[in-house]
């Protein structure tokens, strides 16, 4: 008895779908090869047809595919027409051990009939096809809630020409434009051409316009852009655009961080700029946090990586003078700046993550004010004079400090809870205003929750909020965009050379907390400040160097939106 044709073999549909798409086509440069091709909702197969029983079974999974397109050939007597699908799986790499993503197109002649259009029509199909189930097939990880970015995605990207080793543009030319041919996604390049033209064209900028914002450079040209979109009239919505990184500078330290948090193996370099232009390709958005700074200036910054002051600081200014050498430059700054190691005075206190926390040795707890200290409560003992603001507009929209709020328990991508005061809003005539309701006045004393650091001599302090400082600097393993944690180090005075060396050596694999070094400590707090009594010395946020005196930050978790897998 005859089949019906409902229960025909799906693998045996040629040219058809039954639940797997199967065709049988030729090699594009030799008409007598021939494939036989099927797709599945998760992979594509491909097997030459040949007479011989052992034929080689190429399998292609989707979630590496970035893209398929059709197209007729070059020469107009060709009655046959082409499809090429676009995949970046994990292959060994040519000189050295592991893997990394590597680019492999698979195309096809279609020429199942004389007609030029039937042909084009069916390579057509089988691209649209394709496309379709690489986008539902995006490397998502457990626990992490994603959204996706809109087909097609109407992307503005941003080029700093001079960052790193002045390369970013021709990186860019060389490795992503023709990843996002592939993945079928319009784009705009804005070359930036000075220092904060990042900041003003998203300021400016009608983001009804965009669907994602890319910056090609170093942590440099993100600050710029974060705080571009903060100083919009219409912020809260501005900072939902969803913002993505392609490495083009000298720390590259968030490129290397998404990378991390996609579970990927360790990348560099081009490898490293490969995998998040394929991450960019895949759409996938999730939570970024954010951390709201303020300086004694009534300045108020938003950050996504650090807040570093004294040896991190110092080698990231002071190693801008080799800058044409590249990542390579943060290794000569650590060696000059430990040459001439130096301390600095000053004060520290934060709010740690839980409640009650058992202060760690060598702190105390700050009063509110006591009648009779074991320790001057931060700021009760150093006047913080404030200057006027030199942007009034910019102070107008953002200096906003609250001390009341709303008690919720926020849960991270790992799925812990973390009981965190969630950021208010003020309105005014023309805007709301994000509130900082963890910070007091600068003016003021840190609130009784808060630890007060009894050291006052630091070689360094590092806020940092993402799990890599550099490309090879992996400072928090366990860190995730979204944890809604600040990531607080401090190494105090009495370190020798030799041991700080050894930290940073043993960073660059995630194991310098194990070293068991006495002179480092480490919290999760939700807020800080700091109050430098060293006359001279440098504070940098995301790595930009900002006006040298007191400063506090909050974290804002999932405040921000970042492409990421």
């Amino acid at each position: 008895m005859e089949k019906d044709a409902s229960d025909a073999d799906p693998s045996r549909q040629r040219n058809g779908f039954v639940g797997v798409l199967y065709g049988e086509f030729t090699d594009t440069l030799n008409d007598r090869v021939r494939y036989s091709v099927s797709l599945t909702e998760s992979a594509l197969t491909i097997q030459r047809i040949s007479l011989s029983p052992a034929r080689t079974k190429i399998i292609f999974n989707l979630t590496d595919c970035v893209g398929c397109r059709a197209y007729r050939g070059p020469d107009s007597s060709d009655v046959g027409a082409y499809f090429t699908a676009y995949f970046y799986p994990f292959k060994r790499r040519w000189m050295s051990t592991g893997v990394t993503r590597q680019r492999v197109e698979q195309c096809f002649r279609v020429a199942l009939v004389q007609d030029p259009l039937a042909n084009l029509q069916e390579a057509e199909r089988w691209a649209h096809a394709i496309r379709d189930a690489s986008l539902l097939q995006a490397p998502r990880r457990d626990g992490v809630v994603y959204t996706e970015l809109r087909r097609p995605c109407r992307t503005m990207i941003l080029v700093n020409p001079n960052s790193g080793r002045g390369q970013a543009l021709q990186l860019f030319t060389c490795h992503i434009q023709a990843m996002l041919t592939e993945a079928s996604v319009p784009y705009e390049l804005v070359i930036t051409e000075h220092q904060n033209h990042a900041r003003e064209v998203v300021r400016k900028a009608d983001l009804s316009q965009w669907d994602a914002l890319v910056i090609m450079s170093g942590d440099g040209l993100l600050f710029e852009v974060i705080n571009g979109l903060m100083e919009r009239e219409d912020w809260q919505e501005a900072i939902q655009t969803p913002l993505g990184i392609l490495p083009g500078g000298s720390g590259n330290a968030l490129a290397a961080s998404v990378h991390h948090y996609s579970q990927s193996p360790p990348a560099w370099n081009e490898e490293l700029l490969l995998s998040c232009g394929f991450m960019l390709c895949k759409g996938l958005v999730g939570s970024m946090d954010l951390v709201s700074i303020h300086l004694a200036s009534r300045q108020h910054l938003f950050s996504f990586l650090s807040l570093a002051w004294g040896f991190v600081a110092d080698v990231d200014i002071e190693s801008e003078k080799y800058r044409h050498v590249g990542a390579i430059r943060f290794l000569m700054g650590t060696l000059v700046r430990l040459a001439t190691l130096r301390v600095y005075q000053g004060r520290l206190a934060y709010l740690p993550v839980k409640e009650t926390p058992k202060p760690p040795k060598g702190s105390i707890k700050a009063n509110h004010p006591p009648s009779t200290p074991q320790h001057p409560s931060l700021c009760s003992s150093l006047p913080c004079r404030l200057i006027p603001n030199t942007s009034p507009k910019q102070s107008s929209h953002h200096n906003c400090i609250g001390t009341n709020s709303n008690h919720n328990t926020i849960t991270n991508s790992s799925g812990s809870a973390i009981d965190n005061k969630r950021s208010e809003t003020q309105r005014d005539t023309k805007t709301a205003h994000l509130v900082d309701s963890l910070l007091p006045g600068l003016d003021q004393p840190v609130p009784e929750s808060w630890t007060v650091v009894k050291e006052e001599d630091f070689v360094l302090v590092l806020a940092i909020y993402q799990s890599h400082l550099a490309e090879d600097l992996w400072t928090v393993p366990g860190a995730m965009a979204d944890d809604g944690v600040i990531h607080l180090f401090y190494v105090t005075a009495g370190i020798s050379r030799p041991a700080l060396l050894r930290l940073f050596l043993a960073m660059e694999k995630g194991a310098h907390l194990a070293c068991g070094c006495p002179y480092l400590v480490y919290e999760k707090v939700r807020a800080l400040r700091l109050e430098p009594i060293s006359p001279q010395g440098m504070i940098t946020v995301d790595g930009e160097m900002v006006e040298y005196g007191p400063v506090q930050a909050q974290i804002h978790p999932g405040l921000a939106r970042l492409i990421c897998g």
